[in-house]
């Protein structure tokens, strides 16, 4: 039998005190943000949360249309000026989620991550059905909805401290078809451009960029400044990256924004693009651009199944958690 996971445990793994294990578990005030997310990453990898996690036996399962709806979902984005209803990916995601919601007859409540404060210091979580999560939130504010005990979705985002339903674009099989027609356009040159530590989704997408390369035999010479630049500071990340090494024959972004600014970049530092080169993108939100291929996901859809998975996740609380894959579409440019 596994041993239970106390706060002494915690403690003994991190080398912190009990006290300050105890607070930052419990949420309260007196432990840094930085000794607060070390200790939860520690709960997690330990299993502490699984043994805070009551177990059910699954019965009869319930169907969505089982009941009439009513009440408040709240949608929660993460606090970046880029990830808002209002961007290329994230606005028609909301449109897909708020427009199956409105067909239930439920409320919708959104709200930004908040930067110190509780969550439920600005909202009474009473009123709250379940939350469904837009993209990376914080350790802490997953730990405070969980002692709450309010159903939640996820949506492109995992964090191993927290079990529940997820909800992601099929990245994988997308991603092996750009890999797949690049590498057969006679592409060998290759960098990956994109934070992968910013989304679960740019990580896999590197991990196919990566295992595709290898696949064919095509050494690979990542640049680990590509793999990390930020949109906020992007264009002297990137231009220290080119500077550093040159430009590759193709850039494989993790979504065409990353592509939008690269191109923008190379103009700012007045190096004309090499006709040669070449760029793929991801999620189609810029068709405009000359891209060799990205890939049409359809962000409504993902909006409107997270929301299907939400409400029988309230109805048929003891089933085990799902992650759902939603295709996408490669589109294919010489």
């Amino acid at each position: 039998m596994r041993r239970k996971v106390t706060i002494q445990s915690i403690a003994d793994f991190t080398g912190l005190s009990k006290f300050a294990v105890s607070r930052a578990l419990s949420g309260k005030p007196g432990v840094s943000t930085q000794t607060r997310d070390t200790i939860f990453k520690a709960a997690g990898q330990l299993g502490y949360f699984k043994d805070s996690v009551t177990v059910h036996t699954p019965g009869e399962l319930i169907d969505l249309d089982a009941r009439k709806w009513s009440g408040t979902i709240l949608i929660l984005f993460q606090n970046v000026r880029y990830q808002n209803p209002e961007s290329l990916y994230w606005g028609p995601l909301f449109n897909g989620i708020s427009s199956r919601l409105d067909q239930r007859g439920i409320n919708v409540l959104t709200l930004t991550e908040p930067k110190g404060d509780s969550m439920f210091s600005l909202v009474n979580p009473e009123a709250i059905m379940g939350v469904i999560t837009v993209g990376s939130i914080s350790t802490p504010i997953l730990a405070e909805i969980r002692s709450l005990g309010i159903p939640v979705m996820m949506v492109d985002h995992y964090d191993p401290s927290f079990q529940c339903d997820s909800i992601f674009t099929d990245n994988l099989t997308a991603m092996k078809g750009v890999m797949h027609y690049a590498i057969g356009k006679g592409y060998r040159d290759f960098q990956f451009l994109g934070n992968i530590r910013d989304a679960e989704s740019f990580y896999e997408r590197f991990l196919i960029f990566r295992s595709s390369l290898e696949d064919h035999g095509i050494p690979l010479h990542q640049n680990p400044l590509l793999n990390g630049p930020d949109i906020d500071n992007f264009r002297a990340t990137f231009a220290a990256a080119v500077k550093e090494q040159g430009l590759p024959e193709i850039f494989i972004c993790a979504n065409d924004t990353y592509a939008l600014f690269a191109l923008e970049t190379l103009e700012f530092m007045g190096m004309p693009v090499p006709e040669g080169l070449a760029f793929t993108g991801f999620d189609n939100t810029h068709p405009a651009l000359p891209f060799l291929a990205t890939v049409n996901v359809n962000k409504e859809l993902l909006g409107m199944r997270a929301v299907d998975q939400m409400l029988w996740r309230i109805l048929n609380p003891g089933t085990c958690y799902e992650k759902t894959l939603i295709q996408a579409d490669v589109i294919l440019r010489d």
